[in-house]
C-alpha cells in the first residue's frame, strides 16, 4: 500500500511540459507512480483537477540565523518553497572565530537588514569552523531542506582578522593558501558553493564597505583554483556591474568572472537587475552571458520575476519622511502615539515643508527614490497586484485627485492606524512596465533567484516571487502575452536543481522525491506583507501569506495545508550534490 495518492490532478511536472491530467503515488518520501494509478494508499488527497507540481527551489536566501532558532522557515515555506539555499552575496556566519561575531552580526545587520538584537540572541554560536555550522544547522529540523555556500567576507575575516573586513587590505600569501585550503574543506564538507559580494550597497550596519568589494586576482583565482581541485560547488556572486555606467569597468568585472570560470571550472552565476540610471546594462551583461555559453562555460544570470521592490511604512525600515526634522522626532514613538502626533495639521504642515526642502537638495539614487519615487510607487491591494504600471502609481492617483503626490502619501500612509504599506520598484521597472523584466525571464541562460528570503526584514518581502510569477505571468497577464505556466514551474523547479546538481528533485516523475505543491490556480494569491515582531529579542520582520497552496508536501510528508503549517518538519541538511535517488 501505498502512503500517499493524490488523485485527479493536473499535472505541471517541473520538466517545461504542458500539464497532463493524472495521479501521483508516493511511497517512502518518493514519488512510485505518476498518471492512472490503482490501488489505495494510506492517505488520499482528491486534487479534483487542482494543479500539482513540484516543491519550488529557491536558491537566493539569507535564512543563515533564522535556520538556528525557526524550524518553519517562513515566509519561503508558505510559497510552497521544499528547498532553498542560503548563504548569498558571500554573507554569513561561518566560520566564524569567536572574537568577530559581533562583526559578522553587524555585517549582516547591514547588508540584510536583519535586526542586530535578534542576530544577538537567537544565534547559538555552537559552531566556529564552516563544517561544524553544517553540522549546527542538520541538528535541528525544519520544514524545508536546506543548503548554504561559503560566504566570502565570513572566511575573509575568519583567516585575516580585523584586516579582512578592510576591502583595501590584501592577503598575504599565506592567508590565500589558508583561504583557498578552507574553500576545499568546506565543498568536501558540503558546501554547496562559495558566494561574494562586490558592490558598494553592501556594507556594514555602521557605514563600512563588504571586505569582499575589490578582492583581487591573486585571491580569487586562487579560490577558483581550488574549487578546480575539488570539482564541486557552484559559483554565486553580486558585482556593481548590473548597474554601473562605466563601459570599462563592467567589461573588467565580467573579463575577472571569465577568468574564474575558465579556471575553476564550476558554473557561475550572478545578480542581473535593471537599474534606474543604467537601464541597458542588463543587456551588455545577458550578451556575455550568452556569448560564454557558446562558449561552453556554464554561466547564468539570476533574475527576478518582478521589481525589487522596497515597502515603506511607518513601521519598514523607511519611508519618505524618514530624514525631515519634524518626523525625525515623533520616529520612536509607539505606532498609536505616533499616528496620532502626525494627524496633527501644524506638524503635518511642518514635514510637508521640510521635505521640500529635503527633495530639492537631492542627486539621482536610492535615497532620491525613496523620498521622491512617486511616479513609481504603488498602493498593496489585497491580493497584492505585483504587475505595475507607471499608469496606475500613486502619482498617478493623486494628479486625478487634483492632490499633490506628496500629501496623498502623508495620507495613505496613515491609513490602516498607520499599519499601511506602500510598494517603491528599486530595479527592474526603469522604463515603467514589465517588458524588460519579460526579456529577461524568458531568456535561455538565466535562473529564478533573487527572493533574497530571509533578509531586508524591514524593506523587502520578495520570498514570495514563487507565488506571484505564477499569477502575473501566467494566469494574469494584461499588459503583454501571458507566459505558459509550465515554464514558469520550470523555471523554479527542475531548472534550478539542475544548475546545483541536484538530480533527486524538482520533477514529478518515478524516482524523484515527492516534494509536491498541490494549487488552487485560481485562487492562488499573495497577500499583503505585514510587520511583525517574532524574531529573537521581539525584533520585527515582513511576513507575507498566500491563498491557494491546498497542500505542500516535503519528501512525502504534508507540511502545510491551506497555508498552515501541519507540525511536521521532514527538512534535512542537503550537503553538495545529490544523485538520482535509486
Amino acid at each position: 500500500m501505498a502512503d500517499l495518492v493524490i488523485r485527479d490532478a493536473m499535472i505541471v511536472d517541473g520538466t517545461g511540459a504542458p500539464p497532463r491530467p493524472g495521479d501521483v503515488e508516493v511511497t517512502d518520501g518518493v514519488i512510485t507512480a505518476v498518471g492512472d494509478v490503482s490501488g489505495t494508499a494510506h492517505r488520499t488527497i482528491e486534487a479534483d483537477g487542482l494543479m500539482v507540481t513540484p516543491g519550488f527551489i529557491d536558491i537566493h536566501t539569507h535564512f543563515d540565523g533564522q535556520v538556528t532558532w525557526d524550524p518553519v522557515v517562513a515566509p519561503s515555506s508558505v510559497h510552497g518553497v521544499t528547498s532553498l539555499v542560503m548563504g548569498n552575496c558571500g554573507v554569513g556566519f561561518a566560520p566564524a572565530a569567536p572574537d568577530r561575531h559581533g562583526w559578522l552580526i553587524s555585517l549582516l545587520e547591514g547588508v540584510e537588514d536583519i535586526p542586530g538584537t535578534a542576530l544577538a540572541e537567537g544565534l547559538t554560536w555552537d559552531w566556529e569552523t564552516f563544517p561544524e555550522y553544517l553540522d549546527a544547522v542538520e541538528a535541528k529540523p525544519h520544514t524545508v531542506d536546506l543548503a548554504t555556500h561559503l560566504p566570502h567576507a565570513a572566511l575573509r575575516t575568519y583567516v585575516m582578522g580585523e584586516r579582512g573586513a578592510d576591502h583595501t587590505e590584501v592577503p598575504t600569501e599565506a592567508e590565500i593558501d589558508a583561504m583557498a585550503r578552507m574553500v576545499g574543506e568546506s565543498l568536501e564538507a558540503g558546501a554547496v558553493g562559495f558566494t561574494t559580494s562586490r558592490t558598494e550597497i553592501h556594507r556594514t550596519s555602521t557605514g563600512e564597505n563588504i571586505g569582499t568589494l575589490t578582492a583581487g586576482d591573486p585571491e580569487l583565482l586562487a579560490i577558483a583554483a581550488a574549487m578546480a581541485r575539488s570539482g564541486r560547488g557552484v559559483v554565486q556572486l553580486i558585482s556593481d556591474l548590473y548597474q554601473s555606467p562605466d563601459d570599462d569597468f563592467a567589461q573588467a568585472e565580467l573579463d575577472l568572472l571569465e577568468r574564474f570560470v575558465r579556471l575553476s571550472g564550476r558554473p557561475l552565476s550572478f545578480t542581473m537587475q535593471q537599474a534606474y540610471h543604467s537601464p541597458d546594462r542588463w543587456r551588455f551583461q545577458m550578451d556575455w552571458v550568452d556569448r560564454m555559453v557558446a562558449a561552453g562555460l556554464e554561466v547564468r544570470a539570476q533574475v527576478a520575476s518582478r521589481p525589487i521592490g522596497v515597502l515603506l511604512g511607518l513601521q519598514a525600515t523607511a519611508n519618505p519622511f524618514l530624514f525631515c526634522e519634524s518626523y525625525a522626532a515623533v520616529a520612536s514613538a509607539p505606532l498609536d502615539e505616533r499616528v496620532a502626533l502626525l494627524r496633527d495639521p501644524e506638524r503635518r504642515r511642518r514635514i510637508l515643508d521640510e521635505h521640500a526642502a529635503l527633495a530639492a537638495t537631492l542627486e539621482p539614487g536610492i535615497f532620491q527614490q525613496i523620498m521622491c519615487g512617486f511616479d513609481v510607487l504603488f498602493r498593496l491591494s489585497d491580493p497584492v497586484d505585483y504587475e505595475l504600471h507607471a499608469d496606475r502609481a500613486i502619482a498617478a492617483e493623486a494628479r486625478a485627485a487634483g492632490v499633490e503626490p506628496i500629501e496623498f502619501i502623508y495620507d495613505l500612509l496613515l491609513e490602516r492606524d498607520g499599519e499601511q504599506l506602500l510598494y517603491l520598484p528599486l530595479f527592474n521597472f526603469a522604463h515603467g512596465d514589465f517588458a524588460d523584466i519579460e526579456a529577461m525571464i524568458t531568456s535561455p541562460n538565466i535562473l529564478f533567484g533573487l527572493s533574497d528570503a530571509g533578509a531586508h526584514c524591514g524593506a523587502i518581502c520578495d520570498g514570495s516571487m514563487t507565488t506571484s510569477s505564477l499569477t502575473v505571468w501566467s494566469r494574469d497577464r494584461r499588459d503583454g502575452a501571458a507566459i505558459p505556466v509550465e515554464q514558469i514551474v520550470h523555471g523554479h523547479t527542475q531548472r534550478n536543481a539542475r544548475y546545483l546538481g541536484w538530480a533527486d528533485r524538482g520533477v514529478v516523475a518515478p524516482g524523484y522525491l515527492a516534494d509536491l505543491n498541490v494549487i488552487d490556480f485560481d485562487a492562488l494569491a499573495c497577500h499583503p506583507p505585514t510587520i511583525i515582531h517574532d524574531l529573537p529579542a521581539g525584533g520585527r520582520r515582513l511576513m507575507q501569506t498566500a491563498s491557494g497552496y491546498r497542500h505542500t508536501i516535503k519528501s512525502g510528508v504534508v507540511t502545510f495545508v491551506d497555508g498552515e503549517h501541519t507540525g511536521e518538519l521532514p527538512g534535512q541538511l542537503v550537503r553538495g550534490t545529490r544523485p538520482p535517488l535509486g
